[in-house]
Formats: structure tokens, sequence, C-alpha cells
């Protein structure tokens, strides 16, 4: 069993993009949640894949990955998550050894821009870029289901400083 061990946070400023190597469009349907836990089918230019992640507990949660054929994720994105989607552009941005991960989002969550890294164990020093913000991983507002609620309630695309401001 594989666990991910991840550390998210705000972008302050685009400093990034010039360190980027690679990007790729993703889109995320949210099939369901359940306990802190969730599963998710996801798309990009070459695969998909069914994601189940389990509670948090940390900076750690069990992970199950399966690929899946491309035409049954397109027929699970229409029919199970079709208010469920987020779409993003993940750009890869090495620094200090490791590749973080800059989503930029579209769609209901349009103008969202937050980073990621993976981490091989919790207590793992990572030298931060200076281009992040403050980290949010433990924060529930930026959880991708938090931010779709948020931006089906608005009934457009939310702002940071709306996300930043809701109450949960």
């Amino acid at each position: 069993m594989r666990y991910e061990v991840e550390r998210k946070f705000l972008v302050a400023h685009a400093g990034w993009r010039e360190h980027a190597v690679s990007r790729h469009r993703l889109t995320d349907g949210l099939v369901g949640e359940f306990a802190g836990g969730k599963v998710r089918v996801r798309l990009d230019e070459e695969r998909a894949w069914l994601t189940v992640k389990g509670r948090r507990d940390g900076l750690s949660r069990p992970e199950f990955e399966y690929e899946i054929p491309r035409g049954e994720a397109e027929d699970m994105l229409r029919l199970v998550c079709e208010t469920c989607l987020i779409e993003k552009t993940r750009h890869c941005v090495p620094h200090g050894g490791l590749v973080w991960t800059v989503d930029e989002y579209g769609g209901s969550l349009a103008g969202m821009v937050l980073a990621e890294i993976e981490l091989e164990h919790e207590a793992q020093v990572v030298a931060l870029p200076d281009w992040l913000g403050r980290e949010i991983t433990a924060d529930a507002r930026f959880r991708q289901s938090t931010l779709l609620r948020l931006a089906r309630e608005a009934g457009r695309p939310v702002t940071l400083t709306e996300v930043i401001a809701a109450q949960l």
C-alpha cells in the first residue's frame, strides 16, 4: 500500500513560471467522499485512472490508484461527476532537489493557483521556494471538494479572498 505524503501552499507570485519544465492538463471528477477520504477519477492527455484516498493523518494518507480505460473515465466524468469537475493545468517546477507541482485551476475554480510537494516521509526537510505563500495543508477550505462546493453555491468561480473568508 502506498501512502501519499504531501504539503500544500498558496502561491504568492508567478516567479515559479520561469522554472517550470513541463505542464499538462488534468480533469478530475469527484466520485464520492467517505469518512475523510475520497474517490476520484482523473483524465489527462495520455491516460486515465481512478484514485481512492483515505483519511489524512498528519501529512499522510493511504492512496490507491488504478489505471482505467480512457472511455470509461470520460463516461464517469460525464455521467457521475458532472457537477463535481475540476479542470487544471499542472506545472512541474524543480526546486531544492524536488519537483513541485503548481496547479492553475480553470472552470469553476478559474484563477486559483496552488502548489504542492510530495514527500518521502513527514519529517523530510524541504527548501521552500520564494514564490510560495502560506501553507494550507491542513486548511479544509482548500480541499477540492470544499472549493467545488463554494463555487456551486456562488454560481460562479470563487476568488481566493472568498475561500479565505469562508466559514466551514
